[in-house]
């Protein structure tokens, strides 16, 4: 089948490479820009540097809305259109305009976790499962009907990095895959459960501002979702910003004030949370290394050479 691809950053990359690798021609790609965006400046694999050097065209666009790519797409006449990690919404004079369709790859079970940073909200809410779904794009975000779909298990320790490695892994055995069953006519198309769907938003810095009225459980996992090389979780001591590198769930129950910077257990330092941590039945968050702004780690021990006091939201 002739093939063009619409894709950015490293899910892209690797569909771009995938596609390369097949018995499919590719076309044409289409990518972004480069951004200074801070999430786009991570897994940065370069879409258009790869098809460069295969001698494939490139078209750079932030919006696919100018008769240029279209009369482009025209030209190019694919079989179909396969689509990884573009960033804003295709129309359907675009996605409908290959016989075959746009076969999107989404790095969620679909239909849950559509729309963006799929992994990271999905460790926040202590998910068991991640994984990559092949769907057939249509008029609603991440809607379409599913022709193929592979899980990972997310275990007790990993950090949205593990998981990104893991399920990045699955990009070219399922476009490899999907486009064989598309191309021999054995696609078998299920139609997802809208029931069952839920969409999230993109990341901002707002979204790693620590709340220390959430449950240590929650906040041990909201730390591992914005792990290396993502920005990290960050509170604020003493009007300082400092980045929670590691932490993990007390072992044993504190009360009194969300916030408050407790006492020593283990390797790190307690920080009390839970909305009702007065009650005394919530566990701590133990911090064990820390960032300051100036880019320094510091174990939780050093940097806390004194009790008391509290980590709060804002300077």
């Amino acid at each position: 089948m002739r093939v063009v691809m619409f894709g950015y950053q490293t899910w892209g990359h690797r569909t771009l490479r995938a596609l390369l690798e097949s018995g499919h021609e590719v076309a044409l790609v289409v990518t972004h820009p480069k951004s200074d965006h801070a999430y786009e400046k991570i897994w940065d694999d370069s879409v258009a540097e790869l098809a460069a050097k295969h001698d494939v065209p490139v078209l750079l666009r932030n919006r696919p809305d100018d008769r240029e790519l279209l009369a482009a797409l025209r030209e190019a006449a694919p079989d179909i259109i396969v689509a990884n990690n573009w960033r804003t919404w295709l129309p359907p004079d675009i996605f409908d305009l290959p016989p075959h369709g746009t076969l999107n790859i989404h790095d969620s079970l679909l239909p849950s976790y559509a729309g963006f940073s799929p992994l990271i909200w999905a460790l926040m809410n202590g998910e068991k499962e991640v994984g990559v779904t092949a769907h057939r794009m249509n008029a609603e975000l991440d809607a379409g009907d599913i022709v193929l779909q592979r899980a990972v298990p997310v275990g007790p320790g990993d950090t949205a990095t593990d998981l990104f490695h893991r399920t990045v892994d699955l990009i070219g055995p399922i476009v490899h895959d999907a486009l064989d069953l598309i191309a021999s006519g054995r696609a078998e198309w299920v139609a997802q459960d809208r029931t069952k769907a839920s969409f999230f938003h993109k990341r901002s810095v707002e979204d790693s501002r620590i709340d220390w009225n959430w449950p240590a459980e929650d906040l041990e996992r909201l730390v591992r979702a914005q792990s290396d090389p993502y920005p990290n979780a960050f509170t604020y001591h003493r009007g300082e910003r400092i980045r929670v590198v590691s932490a993990e769930v007390s072992r044993a129950y504190y009360g009194g004030t969300p916030g408050r910077v407790f006492i020593r257990e283990g390797d790190g330092v307690v920080i009390v949370s839970g909305a009702d941590a007065r009650t005394g039945r919530r566990r701590g968050l133990v911090l064990t290394r820390l960032r300051t702004e100036d880019g320094t780690e510091h174990a939780a021990t050093d940097y806390f050479r004194t009790m008391g006091g509290y980590l709060t939201a804002q300077p």
